[in-house]
């Protein structure tokens, strides 16, 4: 049975909504290491220890240090992965003799890598320390991105779009709603500066066509900042157990601020692989909601982010254009609409899904408008406004990426439900390119309606999942009145449960 926080999103009282069926105490505590027992006692004692005044003083603490900097990561490698859409109208297809789907398959083979490459990703990650081992393979990335500026032909650029989804595997998003839509809007916050650049670039090639190409010009510029960002990486990220910039009681608070989600706190490593929390995570429909909804998700957003900047050109914008007129303001409204929904989901509970469905809505109906007007000056406008609505989709996949750390318990499950988050997600965005078909071009009008069709899909899979948690929480709502242990006895019980690293199945 899933855990009561997985239904936090759907409208019913809380206390029910955090309802946990009684497990037997001397149970969660066997559950725990005995080198780890003690820790994970204090951390729930902790819990109580603590003022609310001096939670929020941590929080911000944290926060100041986190978020600019992951801020900044996660739209760099974003900059990273979808630079080739911008590199593509600067005339890089014609430089490397690409031809058919050649330009496509970029795209394609990173997800491919991206993919395979996660499973080890996340077992390395219950065992190494986060940070280090991002900065080093944020180094590597680095490097990879600065050799695409010196290839010479598409398979070259193959390999290393390989090797750059290998070790692009290695980003996460691993928080709740308000935080996580603040690093969301680094895809369009950084995306602006990494524009401009680009935009510079380009301008500055334009201007010395025997120069270097501003392809290429873009791959430098990226390469050498993702290298610099990975050693700021090495030193500072990690979980509030590795920093250095924690001492050890603000480690024990920072355990203690999130015990109650009842999905562990991670002041003790558990680096074991447990195979039965593998097989619970199969069974668990919310699984299978993941992986659906995630893959039709992915699946627009892999053709629109290797060949959005080209629709643009089809409509009648020239290259830099396409970046000041187009890139840059889809953006803006990217961060204003990311905010809005941060603030909203922060100050109204259990919306996320209701938050979706609404964001789908514009990127459904302006994929279809787009597609069905005609091909001519008159309607440039026109075109750019409706495909400028599609924007308000993209907040749907971050807040897909919310509900693990909110729903799953367990660090083996999250890990593998994350994993069949992410095959979901390559799968999704490697297909999604190959749907933007060369014969096609350039205005790809098919494409963007099958994109159209997939938003569609979209929403009826979000309104059947929400359905689904309304279910159970019903059927909880029964069994909780059956129980005799009192709200902060269950409460208790399921904080030691989720310390001993149970499932949220388990967690019962």
């Amino acid at each position: 049975m899933p855990s009561s926080s997985a239904y936090s999103d759907t409208e019913k009282d809380s206390s029910i909504a955090n309802y946990k069926e009684p497990v037997v105490e001397l149970h969660a505590l066997d559950a725990i290491p005995e080198s780890e027992k003690e820790a994970a006692i204090d951390t729930v004692a902790a819990a109580d220890q603590y003022t609310e005044a001096e939670f929020k003083k941590l929080a911000r603490k944290i926060d100041w240090v986190m978020l600019p900097l992951m801020w900044i990561l996660y739209g760099l490698q974003q900059a990273d992965k979808t630079g080739i859409s911008t590199q593509a109208t600067f005339n890089m297809r014609k430089d490397l003799g690409m031809v058919g789907q050649q330009y496509a398959l970029l795209t394609t083979i990173f997800y491919v890598t991206y993919l395979v490459c996660e499973a080890p990703g996340n077992y390395l990650m219950q065992r190494i320390n986060i940070g280090k081992l991002l900065g080093v393979f944020m180094f590597i990335w680095g490097v990879i991105v600065l050799c695409t500026g010196f290839v010479q032909t598409w398979p070259q650029m193959m390999v290393l779009r390989a090797l750059q989804g290998m070790f692009g595997a290695w980003y996460k998003t691993e928080e709740h709603a308000m935080r996580g839509v603040i690093w969301g809007t680094a895809n369009a916050g950084f995306g602006i500066i990494s524009s401009l650049c680009m935009y510079g670039i380009g301008t500055a090639a334009l201007k010395n066509p025997g120069g270097i190409d501003a392809w290429r010009g873009i791959s430098f510029f990226l390469g050498g900042f993702t290298i610099l960002m990975s050693i700021i990486t090495f030193l500072i990220i990690g979980t509030p157990r590795e920093v250095w910039w924690l001492t050890e009681a603000e480690k024990r608070m920072a355990a203690a601020r999130i015990v109650g989600n009842q999905t562990g706190s991670d002041r003790s490593k558990h680096g074991d692989w447990k195979w039965d929390q593998v097989k619970v995570a199969f069974k668990d429909p919310q699984t299978y909601f993941f992986f659906f909804v995630s893959i039709v998700n992915a699946l627009p957003n892999g053709g629109t982010t290797s060949f959005g900047s080209l629709v643009y050109v089809s409509f009648g914008f020239t290259n830099l254009e396409t970046i000041a007129q187009g890139t840059v303001p889809r953006h803006a409204l990217s961060i204003v609409w990311f905010l809005t929904v941060g603030y909203l989901t922060r100050r109204f509970k259990r919306i996320r899904f209701l938050v979706i469905v609404i964001a789908i809505i514009p990127a459904f109906v302006g994929m279809l408008a787009t597609a069905l007007q005609p091909d001519d000056d008159a309607h440039l406008w026109s075109k750019w406004g409706t495909y400028f609505m599609t924007v308000t989709g993209d907040v749907a996949g971050l807040l897909l990426w919310t509900f693990v750390p909110s729903n799953v318990a367990g660090r083996t499950k999250k890990s593998v439900t994350s994993v069949i988050l992410f095959v979901a997600y390559c799968v999704g965005n490697s297909v999604g390119s190959q749907v933007f078909q060369a014969k096609w071009a350039p205005r790809y009008v098919p494409a963007i309606l099958i994109s159209a069709i997939f938003y569609g899909v979209e929403i009826v899979a979000m309104l059947a999942w929400r359905w689904y948690y309304i279910y159970e929480n019903r059927r909880r709502d029964i069994l909780a009145l059956s129980k005799g242990l009192s709200k902060e006895e269950q409460e208790h019980l399921g904080r030691l449960a989720a310390e001993a690293d149970m499932t949220d199945y388990e967690n019962q």
